[in-house]
């Protein structure tokens, strides 16, 4: 009785690669071609370094088939001088007899065991491009997100460095941009301000802060509708970080009361920042087109009687009742210093019996200022 082979069916392992190669391609966003372009140029790499090989050599690899071959790239000349670059016009000729001294032919010499090389190699450049394309999907992400706010969870402190997760990728807090009065715990849920990203062989990096100015204003930005809409505007922001900040803002709307927006209904709004900075103390004053009276504005809580400008050096002269002298002045001076990176102005306070004493400056013009409203948000 003849017996019967049953015949089984094997795959096509190069079609196999090919599915494979391309399921990656679509699911991490890269370009098939992309993926085949460096494989080829890894096998070539591969093939010198296992085959001791110094001749110039091409490697295919079929994006029908998924095969691939290696071919030895050589110049054809009367006489060889360097058999690896190199073929006589003779030998040329039993190849192709229509070839001259000049043309350049391939050879194939792909090995017999190349094989397995090639797989590893393969599997290698689809990992690592994989692996390239994701950290420049998450680059570009965060890039964009470049001046804006960041919720994260503290993943670990290391060095003083705070390392924070993002879901995708991590950002470190360094200890320049953390609040001197702040500690970080694991698990901790913070907002933090996005300084830059840089590439980096190991990926994006993500340097955020807690101290920059830019972290209150963004604040600011989320929690009121008018800043929002465009109504409101900040026009300049100082901060001692943890301690205490000033900010200016105005009203396209006199309807519409800047200093009451950010404060929000019992101060809500403003509490809300304040709560997420730790308690910092927030000075929130009206913006004027006026130099003296956003100086005068910008010296809240303390009252002004006069303020005495010269626009062309930016210098000021502002008097306040004796008995405010130490408000507007402010513990270690700090009322008086933010008051000056609110405004951009330097600012010379003075009492009104020192401003008696005093001759003022030629070049400088006087004026009575009354303050407008201001509100001072601490915590609780």
């Amino acid at each position: 009785m003849a017996r019967k082979t049953a015949k089984v069916k094997t795959k096509d392992n190069g079609q196999e690669f090919l599915d494979t190669l391309r399921e990656l391609g679509r699911e991490k966003g890269i370009d098939e071609e992309v993926l085949f372009e460096a494989i080829e140029a890894a096998l070539i790499s591969a093939y010198k370094r296992n085959f001791g090989s110094a001749q110039n050599v091409r490697v295919t690899l079929s994006r029908e088939t998924g095969h691939y071959h290696v071919y030895a790239i050589k110049t054809v000349v009367e006489e060889p001088e360097d058999e690896i670059t190199e073929i006589s016009l003779a030998q040329a000729r039993t190849i192709k007899p229509d070839y001259e001294v000049g043309d350049v032919l391939e050879i194939e010499v792909t090995p017999a065991n190349f094989g397995r090389i090639a797989a590893q190699t393969a599997k290698q450049v689809v990992v690592q491009r994989i692996r390239e394309a994701e950290r420049g999907i998450i680059y570009e992400e965060f890039q964009s997100r470049e001046s804006d706010i960041l919720t994260g969870l503290v993943q670990r402190v290391e060095n003083r460095n705070v390392f924070i997760d993002l879901g995708k990728t991590e950002a470190v807090l360094t200890p320049a941009e953390q609040i001197p009065t702040e500690t970080y715990n694991y698990g901790d849920r913070i907002k933090a301000y996005v300084v830059e990203v840089k590439k980096t062989n190991k990926g994006p990096q993500i340097v955020v802060s807690r101290t920059h100015p830019g972290l209150l204003k963004r604040l600011f930005e989320l929690e009121v509708p008018e800043i929002q809409e465009g109504i409101v505007e900040i026009k300049s922001v100082a901060r001692e970080p943890g301690n205490r900040s000033k900010i200016a803002v105005w009203s396209r709307d006199e309807a519409v009361d800047p200093v009451g927006s950010c404060v929000g209904q019992r101060g809500m709004r403003v509490q809300a920042i304040v709560d997420e900075l730790g308690s910092e103390k927030i000075d929130i004053v009206k913006w004027s087109e006026d130099p003296a009276k956003f100086i005068a504005n910008a010296l809240s809580p303390a009252k002004v009687v006069s303020v005495a400008v010269n626009e062309e050096e930016k210098v000021s002269r502002v008097v306040v009742p004796d008995y405010q002298l130490s408000l507007a002045i402010g513990k270690e001076g700090q009322n008086a210093r933010l008051a000056a990176k609110l405004t951009g102005w330097k600012i010379d306070i003075k009492s009104e019996t020192q401003a008696k004493a005093e001759q003022l400056d030629d070049n400088m013009n006087e004026v009575e200022v009354e303050s407008d409203e201001s509100f001072t948000a601490e915590g609780e």
